[in-house]
């Protein structure tokens, strides 16, 4: 199964706060808010939403195509990607813009608050996916918001399965983009805030969101996710146990990459959620969104004591 990854592919700079936000907020102030956070560390991490799924389906032995937009210093960062078996073809480089980057401060319970600079990704918009050859899937996540609807309506026209993930993106498009980026999608990946936010801008209620997609995935954090199909009941797969938080970016980057290596393996939408959340926990257990390492008899180790032995030695089938 040939999976293209289209979106940000970004550096994260991501810093770390000794105390809570909510504490620096008041209430009557929040009209001018003008706060400055003395943090503890500073990474500087690859990232960018398709540059981390794609590294997570190339950690589990697949070879998706990255389809995105980067500046001249993405050099190093293409040989990182291809090493962990990332296809890089499909990356335009831009002799304008730097590549895009992420800024991000996390505090002690684990809120963020976040900046993102696009640079080379607004020419993202420019890239066609017609002459990157036949595509099984095409994953359109947080990307230049043209570059997003280009996309879509191309895999609509050409007749070619994909998935919706607009995740941060929601907040800046009003409802007509939203209704076209998901409308024809065979998966729809939001979070339970990013699902509200979905029905609240295109107008569509959770019963005719489900018309518009055939399956609709929802994360929810700690306690696992949900799994929707228009006619049938919900499916709730648990999270993951026993896992040591760390760094929360990049988690639902990670349980993309494991849901759709599960798809691709023709393994059913239960065991993609349980590799998907193991891979999420994996991200979580590490300080950037391709800092962890999917040992095999680990991760065969943790899906059997997670999900059981029926669901280990299905994944073990296909991980190389």
């Amino acid at each position: 199964m040939r999976i293209a990854v289209t979106g940000s592919i970004a550096t994260d700079h991501l810093m770390t706060f000794p105390g809570r936000f909510s504490d620096q907020l008041l209430p009557d102030q929040l009209a001018q808010v003008s706060l400055s956070f003395l943090v503890d560390e500073l990474e500087i991490r690859r990232g960018g939403i398709a540059a981390n799924i794609s590294f997570g389906l190339g950690s589990l032995g697949l070879r998706p195509l990255l389809v995105g937009s980067v500046g001249a210093d993405f050099a190093e960062y293409r040989a990182w990607l291809e090493r962990h078996g990332v296809d890089c073809s499909g990356v335009h480089v831009s002799e304008l813009r730097h590549t895009a980057r992420f800024m991000c401060t996390t505090d002690t319970d684990h809120n963020q608050i976040a900046s993102f600079y696009a640079g080379a990704m607004a020419e993202a918009r420019n890239i066609e996916l017609s002459p990157l050859g036949d595509l099984d899937l095409v994953v359109i996540s947080p990307n230049d918001p043209e570059a997003m609807v280009r996309h879509t309506d191309e895999c609509r026209d050409r007749g070619v399965p994909f998935a919706a993930d607009p995740s941060q993106q929601l907040a800046r498009m009003e409802g007509e983009e939203v209704r076209r980026l998901i409308g024809g999608a065979r998966y729809l990946f939001t979070n339970e805030y990013e699902k509200a936010l979905c029905e609240q801008k295109s107008g569509w209620s959770d019963a005719e969101v489900l018309d518009q997609v055939d399956i609709r995935v929802t994360t929810l954090g700690a306690k696992g996710v949900v799994i929707d199909r228009k006619g049938e009941p919900g499916l709730h797969v648990p999270a993951a146990p026993d896992v040591r938080k760390v760094e929360p970016t990049g988690v639902g980057d990670g349980f993309r990459a494991g849901f759709l290596a599960a798809v691709a393996w023709g393994l059913g939408l239960e065991r993609g959620a349980q590799l998907g959340n193991l891979v999420a926990a994996h991200a979580l257990e590490t300080a950037g969104g391709q800092e962890y390492s999917l040992d095999k008899a680990v991760l065969i180790e943790r899906m059997a004591a997670a999900y059981g032995p029926d669901a280990s030695a299905d994944i073990a089938a296909h991980l190389s």
